[in-house]
């Protein structure tokens, strides 16, 4: 197996480029809006018999700025960015009950600077053969180094890294709060390396996979939409931190498709089954 052989310092270098590439479409926004402002302040100021600015001019000057302005969406493009060198996509080969193999599509994140894959369990259980895609096309076999069966978390190791080996930066999901902004990136239905975006829904919830005798407790719930091939993908706060696993959807039809409500296991506790500290 190569070694890796990227610094620290060349990892953070290229992360820092992506954050101020994508943060620099937001900034122009606000300084728009501050010249704006400051031009309504000054013809005030400079114009005889002008009525003297109230807090009502201000706010509704703020609201004809914001709708007649289309403001990007940095921190989203910038997640992207940030998570992609570190994606993987996951294709199992599981014995079917007819004797052929049933195909398994997940996906998984490179969490540190030996290559080491954190996935879901479920994603490559009892796999006869693991095949793992890298973000520049290596291709290569991959077998279980360790598990985590009581959280549904598993850790591959690839037979051949990609060249240039970028783990994901890992957050603090105990910082997160109701509300703040979630994105998930992975390969539902095989559609590699998709992005969809929504809030933290909730904490500390239970769930109990389809079929199985597992019961998971402590998962953040999302309403970023989750379907099938996003298992074992990242959760990632608006900085482009790994955050949490995505474990699973609830649907109340049993169908395998997203209706609002998503689960992922915290990245301090599925970290764990990779050797990372748990904060």
């Amino acid at each position: 197996m190569d070694e890796p052989s990227v610094s620290r310092s060349e990892l953070w270098r290229q992360r820092l480029k992506r954050l101020r590439k994508g943060l620099r479409g937001f900034l122009l926004f606000v300084l728009g809006v501050a010249a704006a402002l400051t031009a309504l302040l000054i013809y005030h100021l400079l114009t005889p018999g002008t009525p003297q600015l109230t807090s009502n001019d201000v706010s509704t000057a703020v609201n004809q700025v914001l709708a007649s302005a289309t403001p990007p969406a940095p921190f989203a493009e910038a997640v992207y960015a940030i998570i992609q060198p570190s994606l993987v996509l996951i294709q199992s080969k599981l014995p079917g009950t007819d004797g052929k193999s049933d195909d398994s599509l997940g996906t998984g994140t490179i969490v540190d600077a030996n290559g080491d894959i954190l996935t879901s369990l479920h994603v490559v259980a009892n796999a006869t053969s693991i095949q793992v895609t890298f973000a520049d096309g290596t291709s290569s076999s991959a077998s279980i180094a360790t598990q985590q069966p009581a959280n549904d978390i598993a850790v591959l190791k690839a037979d051949k890294l990609p060249g240039q080996v970028v783990p994901a930066v890992l957050g603090n999901p105990n910082a997160m709060r109701v509300g703040d902004e979630a994105y998930v990136v992975g390969n539902p239905y095989g559609l590699y390396s998709s992005m969809s975006a929504g809030v933290i829904s909730g904490f500390n919830r239970t769930f109990q996979p389809v079929n199985t005798n597992l019961n998971l407790k402590g998962l953040i719930q999302i309403d970023a939409a989750v379907n099938p091939g996003n298992s074992g993908g990242p959760l990632l706060n608006r900085d482009g931190e790994v955050i949490g696993i995505v474990e699973g959807l609830v649907n109340p039809t049993n169908q395998d498709f997203f209706v609002g409500i998503g689960f992922a296991i915290p990245i301090n506790v599925a970290g764990g089954a990779a050797g990372l500290p748990p904060d």
